[in-house]
């Protein structure tokens, strides 16, 4: 059986989301320990770019594999 497309984007986004916020509070915690001290919104911010280069990439490599399954 294989995946709808529907269904890779909620997986792909629900896996991001995820990510999102483990990154951030990573971030937080991580970068002081490298002399990098951004604000909040910073830290969203960069975040933000990194979450949406993660979602097309997982969604693209889900719809690579389907393809090939």
């Amino acid at each position: 059986m294989t995946q709808s497309r529907r269904m890779s984007l909620i997986e792909a986004i629900t896996n991001v989301a995820v990510g999102y916020a483990l990154a951030v509070v990573t971030q937080i915690v991580v970068f002081p320990w490298f002399g990098l001290h951004p604000s909040l919104g910073e830290n969203l911010a960069l975040g933000g770019v990194f979450t949406a280069i993660s979602l097309i990439r997982g969604y693209a490599l889900r719809r690579l594999f389907e393809r090939f399954r």
